[in-house]
């Protein structure tokens, strides 16, 4: 029997990723899990219905450790939204490879990957909120093939650009992930770019004005 803990939700999280990592797979009950806590299941329950729901909180702690990291800079808070992205980014994805052999197992398994990506919901949902809280909206351009882009929630293509990310981060085998940090920083820059749209107003401002004038003539 392990020694007994303190128990508390960052304990449960932490003694649950300390088995995955000495034993390479995770505990196959939660009363074998309480029996290595040395806890009754009712306590377990007061924290976490389940095992699965231990895995995503671990996505979460990281997510909630990362904005405090960078709320608690003085710095931060002077930041634009691009930067603000990019400190996030290089914030989180530090904590994720300090855990990397952690995070490659819970990612990698189940054989089917949509039950790996299960494990990113509730990170789904403090991320999406992290970014609709930047206020990121694209200049308007009334142009029906503009405007269908548009209707797309930003909040949820900037997810699927993070699991772009961590997909890039899990393959990656260069030092020091150092490609995942050219990634990230190229990344982030293309898709502001993409929502910057100030200078394709400006073209079809232009030809606009063009238009009337040859008319006018």
């Amino acid at each position: 029997m392990a020694k007994k803990i303190n128990f508390n939700k960052q304990s449960i999280i932490s003694e649950y990723s300390k088995i995955i990592l000495e034993s390479g797979k995770r505990p196959s009950s939660i009363y074998l899990f309480c029996q290595h806590l040395k806890v009754e299941e009712s306590q377990f329950y007061q924290f976490f219905t389940s095992l699965e729901q231990i895995e995503q909180s671990i996505f979460t702690t990281f997510f909630e450790s990362t904005i405090k990291l960078l709320s608690d800079s003085e710095e931060y808070n002077s930041y634009d939204a691009k930067t603000k992205v990019l400190s996030f980014y290089f914030t989180y994805f530090e904590q994720l490879t300090a855990n990397r052999s952690l995070i490659t197992y819970l990612l990698h398994e189940d054989k089917n990957q949509l039950k790996n990506l299960k494990k990113l919901s509730d990170l789904r949902s403090h991320f999406k909120h992290f970014i609709e809280e930047l206020a990121l909206e694209p200049i308007k351009i009334p142009q029906e093939s503009i405007e269908k882009i548009q209707q797309k929630s930003i909040s949820e293509m900037a997810w699927i650009q993070f699991l772009m990310t961590l997909k890039f981060w899990i393959d990656d085998t260069s030092p020091s992930f150092e490609k995942t940090d050219i990634f990230i920083e190229k990344s982030v820059h293309a898709s502001f770019d993409l929502m910057d749209l100030t200078p394709l107003k400006n073209i079809i401002d232009f030809g606009k004005f063009l238009w009337n004038e040859k008319v006018k003539v």
